[in-house]
This record gives structure tokens, C-alpha cells and sequence, in this order.
């Protein structure tokens, strides 16, 4: 499987606090990889190096030849809660902008794109809102959205930063159906915080906590993430919902 990105001993720092530290993970072509870790553990710094939206202090990434152009050949979908909604901008204008590195900006939309347009309209079934200002729209809805801006410049790797915030449950489930769906044509990085639930769609999983480690499967257990350094809570599924917390030993006055 060819490889798209190598990450050498990255480490990246804000002045005197250090955000992630000797990192190495390499992404290949129609991986499904789930990023998971604490709050301030070095996912979102992780996610902007990929980007390149900052330097490393030390360490490298390598990009294949696959990944020409940052911008386009990554699809990025940022957390929604970060757009402001108040922006005078409609649904169709919002996926479009994703075609603006490869159009040169002021270049007109052409045939193909416009086909591309509506090929991604039907596939992420939004057509009843494509005329809606984005302002408008639910969290699943704006998902859908922003996920269609992403795909429409033909990334190789898309990357998500958190895409189930947000969002109702059916919602949840049809992303990660369609994450599947797309992951036969391109690689996904993906973080998330609820591991119960991605563990049943990715490939493999890496936990972040300044430092990295990689599991190569989707079956991570209480114990892999303590021995990762990891502590973030793990979320079961059946027939009632509910969560599993690290144990604690104080006890209730």
C-alpha cells in the first residue's frame, strides 16, 4: 500500500509548553485511522501540522507525490462549532469554495465542477438545502456541508477534526456509513472522542497524549489505553446506553 505522509520524531511546541513530542505515524493510501486522546493531549496541534498551519519545533513530515498541493489534496472538516454562523453565505457557495485552490480563486466555475457540485449534493442527500444560507442550518446538517466542501476538490486524505460534535445520533450513524463508503477511495484521519463508537468503523487507532502511540486494529481495550498513557473514557453500546469511567477510589460521605 503506497504511503502518503511520514511523520519522523515530530515535536511541536509553544513557547516553554511542549504540544506533542517525538511523534512518528505514517498514513497510507485507504487507511481509516481514529485519533483519540485527552483535551490538550496534541490532537487539534497534530491535525495543523498535518495541515501545515504550523512548523514543527523539530522532527518532519514527508508528503508523497499523491499530495501535490496541501490544499486541495487534503480535505479538512473543522469542528463546525469554530464557523460563524452568522456568515452571508449559502450552502452551495460554502462547497464550491472548496474548488477556489484549484480554480485559482476568480477562475469561473465550469462544467466540471458543477457536475462535481452535484454529484456531491446527491450523494451527501443536502439538494433540499443547497439554496439555504448556511446560518440556517441544524449541526447535522452543517456536517454535511462543510464534509461536502472538503470532498469536492477529490482529496486523497481527508482529515476530520471531530465531525460527531454536534450532531443527533442519525446523524452519527450515517456519517460513519459514509466515512466507510468514502474510505474505498481515499484515506481518513479522524479524531473523535467516543472509541466506542469509531472503533466500529476505522482501521487502526492512535492515541495522543503529547506523546503517540499507534494501534494497528480497531479493538483497543481499557487496559492498551492505560498502558498508552491515555485517559479518556470508554463508551459501550447495547441496549442501554451508557459509559464506562476509570475506577476511583474516594469514597461518598
Amino acid at each position: 500500500m503506497s504511503e502518503l505522509i511520514k511523520i519522523r520524531d515530530l515535536t511541536v511546541r509553544y513557547g516553554e509548553y511542549t504540544a506533542i513530542k517525538d511523534v512518528n505515524l505514517t498514513i497510507s493510501q485507504n487507511d481509516f485511522i481514529g485519533v483519540i486522546g485527552p483535551n490538550g493531549g496534541g490532537k487539534t496541534t497534530l491535525l495543523r501540522a498535518i495541515l501545515g498551519l504550523l512548523e514543527p519545533s523539530s522532527g518532519k513530515i514527508t508528503f508523497s507525490k499523491e499530495l501535490r498541493n496541501k490544499q486541495s489534496d487534503i480535505g479538512y472538516l473543522p469542528q463546525i462549532n469554530k464557523f460563524d454562523h452568522r456568515f452571508p453565505i449559502t450552502v452551495k457557495e460554502v462547497i464550491l469554495s472548496g474548488m477556489a485552490v484549484k480554480n485559482r480563486w476568480m477562475k469561473p466555475y465550469g462544467k466540471k465542477d458543477n457536475e462535481k457540485l452535484n454529484n456531491i449534493i446527491r450523494e451527501l442527500r443536502i439538494g433540499q438545502i443547497v439554496q439555504k444560507p448556511i446560518g440556517e442550518l441544524s449541526g447535522g446538517q452543517m456536517q454535511r456541508v462543510f464534509l461536502g466542501r472538503a470532498l469536492i476538490s477529490d482529496p486523497k486524505l481527508l482529515v476530520l477534526d471531530e465531525p460527531d460534535t454536534y450532531v443527533d445520533n442519525q446523524f452519527e450513524h450515517d456519517l460513519y456509513e459514509m466515512l466507510v463508503e468514502l474510505n474505498k477511495r481515499m484515506a481518513i484521519l479522524l479524531v473523535s472522542h467516543d472509541v466506542g463508537t469509531i472503533s466500529s468503523y476505522v482501521k487502526g487507532i492512535a492515541c495522543i497524549n503529547t506523546e503517540l502511540n499507534y494501534h494497528p486494529s480497531n479493538i483497543i481495550s481499557p487496559e492498551q489505553l492505560k498502558a498508552y498513557n491515555c485517559p479518556i473514557q470508554i463508551i459501550t453500546h447495547g441496549e442501554v446506553p451508557h459509559t464506562v469511567l476509570g475506577q476511583h477510589n474516594h469514597q461518598h460521605s
